[in-house]
């Protein structure tokens, strides 16, 4: 009788421990040189007023329905303290030293941030963070130092990772992945369904990278194999998960693959390293000791393995069963679900312990800019310019990954719409008009840095990538052509009226 060998996946574990801290680092480092001008008392949109509202309207429970540690201390000392624990609790990770309790602080500092982030802190990828984070804690050894940084101890061991946390993981990935391909199908667009939804990708996305611009030549023969493509990856290949160790490999090869073609063309922060490291899950022990050389494993090889304390098995267990019933809520749908039970995990869902996914449900087929410009006179307009949205023509796109320009990326959704459903634009505008030093930081090009202008308006243009002939020949990465107002020139009396 052949005996079933055990695939165990406890090298990866560590790996995707370091690859979250590394994360964890990317997203701290790149809000804290934002954070003041998106939400500090002189920001866009203050996270003290929004703590004042909602401590009005919910009383002592408060703290309960809006979780973060912003209520000991609201004011913008302690959002650098957030922003900068993170970072420290990050590095800890990345080290493995007290890995479950630097987790448990990244976490808590990262959910205190994006609950009174509003729409600056909104994305998918900040509450995936949330969620893999999360479920991070309870994979992480409870030791001082993890191997191989225990450089002081001659003999080094080490515990085994929990299978069942291996598995929640594996249970975000199946989700995210095959909910990102589902919501495409399930809009009815006519352009994820007629296979032509390349064929504006490229260069309507937020923000895109250089090779978008060359990926967006490529024939439409090409672009359409290449939904197809997306769509095996995304609604089949989640199922090969759930099959054995082969089908798992190629699930994780396909993940990958899809995530790295998405990096080259797209900014979209740290995304797509955090959905690579999710398919680290896929892959076993043994695949890795055989691909890679044994200076890069052979410590892991020799270290002495122990089972979880009992403790800790328990604990993990609660939360398993947690995470089951909040997807299983997730997944029929709050219309299906009892009043009694909704109020009941009402705070419980404030913590993004599960989440729906799925980017581009439907695909947007023009792309439209604001361009806001500032006068003196009202007859001279100069125009204030981003880092990395696209504004000139021969700007070529920016290549900013896995750090995000969270105002440059609100700015694309604001354009999708008329301008009274952005309430942050206005503060955007007031903020202008005063000349305020935090929000101006967010911007390459500031035309009134002598005094402030006394008018502003925001016109709204279509963008285009532009032809190889305007590109090699003339230096331009677009084309534009003015649509119309968005807001029209105002005098900042005006504007001040609504700060």
């Amino acid at each position: 009788m052949i005996n079933k060998i055990r695939y165990t996946y406890n090298f990866s574990s560590w790996l995707f421990l370091r690859i979250l801290g590394l994360v964890y680092f990317f997203a701290f480092v790149s809000l804290a040189s934002q954070v003041l001008a998106l939400i500090g008392s002189e920001g866009i949109l203050p996270a003290q007023r929004l703590i004042d509202v909602v401590g009005k309207s919910e009383g002592p429970v408060a703290p309960f329905y809006f979780p973060t540690l912003y209520w000991l201390q609201p004011n913008d000392n302690f959002l650098r303290m957030l922003c900068g624990g993170g970072i420290v609790s990050a590095l800890c990770v990345m080290f493995g030293t007290l890995t479950a309790p630097a987790l448990f602080c990244c976490w808590l500092f990262w959910l205190s941030l994006v609950t009174i982030g509003g729409d600056f802190l909104s994305f998918q990828w900040d509450v995936l963070l949330l969620e893999a984070g999360f479920l991070g804690i309870f994979l992480a050894p409870l030791r001082l130092l993890e191997a191989p940084f225990s450089f002081f101890r001659k003999k080094v061991s080490s515990t085994e990772y929990s299978n069942i946390v291996i598995w929640l993981f594996r249970w975000l990935l199946f989700r995210l992945m095959f909910e990102s391909g589902f919501v495409k199908l399930k809009s009815g667009d006519p352009n994820w369904w007629g296979l032509k939804a390349l064929n504006y990708h490229y260069f309507t996305q937020p923000l895109p990278t250089p090779l978008a611009w060359f990926a967006d030549k490529i024939p439409e023969p090409v672009h359409k194999i290449s939904v197809v493509l997306v769509f095996i990856i995304e609604l089949l290949l989640p199922l090969l998960i759930f099959l054995p160790r082969k089908c798992k490999l190629i699930a994780c090869g396909g993940f990958i693959f899809l995530q790295l073609l998405i990096a080259a063309t797209g900014n979209y922060a740290y995304f797509n390293l955090l959905t690579i490291a999710l398919a680290l899950f896929l892959i076993d022990d043994q695949f890795w000791f055989k691909k890679l050389p044994n200076y890069l494993t052979g410590w892991y090889q020799n270290l002495a393995l122990m089972p979880e304390p009992v403790f800790k098995q328990l604990i993990t267990g609660g939360v398993a069963l947690l995470i089951a019933l909040l997807s299983l809520v997730n997944f029929v749908g709050t219309y299906s679900v009892p009043p009694e039970l909704q109020r009941a995990l009402a705070p419980i869902e404030r913590l993004n312990l599960v989440n729906s996914y799925g980017l581009f449900a439907v695909m947007t087929t023009e792309r439209n800019e604001i361009i806001i410009q500032g006068s003196s006179d009202g007859a001279n307009w100069k125009t204030y310019e981003f880092f990395n949205k696209p504004g000139p023509i021969e700007q070529a796109p920016p290549v900013v990954a896995p750090f995000q320009p969270r105002l440059d990326w609100q700015m694309w959704f604001a354009a999708l719409a008329p301008a009274d459903t952005s309430p942050w634009f206005s503060h955007f505008m007031v903020r202008l008009f005063r000349n305020d030093r935090q929000v101006l930081t967010l911007l390459k090009y500031n035309p009134f840095a002598e005094h402030p202008p006394r008018y502003l308006r925001a016109e709204l243009y279509r963008y285009e990538f532009s032809s190889w002939q305007e590109l090699f020949q003339q230096g331009k990465w677009w084309q534009r052509h003015y649509v119309g107002p968005f807001i029209p020139a105002v005098k900042n009396d005006f504007l001040d009226e609504i700060k």
